[in-house]
């Protein structure tokens, strides 16, 4: 009996048409989503006391800690963008166990180190979020769990009710059940030198954040609370190895009153830092003896959103932050309150495509007395798909 052997092409196009097959297999499986938005904000910055440099974020979106204090008047400043344009891909796959696995990668062009204004404005596009999930577990780069999301005004600034918002993306793995949820989430600790100075950002910790939430949801909207617990940490290589645990609270909540909607937010703890206000204060600051201590800080906002009709709709919002600094430790150059007050008016034709004008007036003043406000005119054309 003659044997007969497989040639390596042979081996290659077989092995080839599984590959390819098997691939085909999912993909019948699969289901593809591709969506975003294209956005144009024009922005009109008054300030009372300084400017903002040109290429600084603070002229493409509200920043609380970037309001210029102590120095002139300079007139206005204006700048248009396309950065908050956003795009993202997802899949969701029946896998055979009869459970689904779903990803998301989500990019846009904001808070980008690369272009200028000068000839093409080009910016390199960053990762929002890239997540895994799968049977309840979410692995990947996502929204914080200490951050209700669902309860964001609708702004034309990026974030709007900045102050008073928890605000973070960050690595972390998560579990859903019904309304509760835990995780761990990468850590990061920032610290005001002894006696005030600029911030050290440490990635010096040996644990994950961990995060605790619970929502409870009716028909009239819902409520959530959350619990952040996190190590801070500073070690130098030399004469600084310090940790400190700090304990932060979330209450957040919508409220449906017909189409309109009220939507509130408050935070309160020690050594939240990043997780508020875009880092408006610290997490720590460093004592005489090179320890570290958590700062203790709070924020909140109230936001209305009103449907004049069937295309026109408007919310009216206010946001504040609020640092209980150590003046014998941070110094007196640092912010100590900082709030805004928004209002719009959206303009719909069709549910895709909005165009939109917003007014903000925002203050912030430091522990030494120094103040400053921003009047704030943006105009924005948004069509999502």
């Amino acid at each position: 009996m003659k044997s007969i052997t497989k040639s390596p092409l042979a081996y290659l196009m077989s092995a080839l048409l599984c590959t390819t097959a098997a691939q085909a297999s999912v993909l019948e499986d699969t289901k593809f989503t591709f969506g975003g938005y294209v956005k144009l904000d024009a922005i009109a910055s008054q300030y009372s006391d300084g400017s903002l440099p040109s290429g600084n974020l603070g002229r493409d979106f509200y920043i609380p800690g970037l309001t210029p204090v102590g120095g002139n008047d300079e007139g206005t400043a204006f700048d248009m963008h396309a950065r908050q344009t956003r795009f993202n891909f997802s899949s969701k796959t029946a896998l055979e166990n009869g459970k689904t696995l779903s990803t998301k990668i989500e990019l846009d062009f904001m808070a980008t180190p690369n272009g200028d204004e000068r000839v093409s404005n080009s910016y390199s596009p960053r990762l929002r979020i890239a997540t895994i999930e799968y049977d309840g577990w979410l692995f990947g780069q996502t929204w914080s769990t200490f951050q209700d999301v669902s309860v964001l005004p609708e702004s034309l600034d990026f974030i709007g009710t900045t102050d008073g918002t928890i605000f973070v993306r960050q690595a972390m793995i998560r579990y859903s059940h019904g309304g509760f949820q835990v995780a761990i989430e990468n850590p990061e600790t920032t610290v005001t030198p002894y006696g005030g100075g600029g911030r050290i950002v440490t990635d010096d910790n040996s644990v994950p954040d961990l995060v605790l939430r619970y929502t409870h949801k009716a028909d009239w909207g819902h409520v959530s609370g959350a619990a952040l617990i996190r190590q801070l940490a500073y070690d130098n290589g030399t004469n600084i190895d310090t940790t400190e645990t700090a304990t932060a609270f979330s209450v957040s909540a919508k409220f449906n009153l017909g189409k309109d909607d009220i939507k509130v937010m408050y935070n309160l703890g020690s050594g939240m830092g990043r997780y508020l206000g875009i880092n408006a204060a610290n997490g720590a600051v460093l004592n005489a003896n090179n320890e570290l201590e958590a700062i203790d800080s709070s924020g909140g906002f109230v936001a209305y959103r009103h449907w004049w009709n069937d295309q026109w709709r408007s919310t009216l919002s206010y946001s504040f932050f609020d640092a209980d600094n150590d003046l014998a430790l941070t110094g007196t150059g640092v912010t100590e309150t900082t709030n805004r007050m928004a209002v719009n008016a959206i303009y719909a034709p069709t549910k895709a495509l909005s165009f939109g004008l917003e007014y903000s007036h925002s203050t912030r003043e430091l522990e030494n007395g120094l103040d400053g406000d921003m009047d704030r005119l943006q105009f924005s054309a948004k069509y999502a798909f």
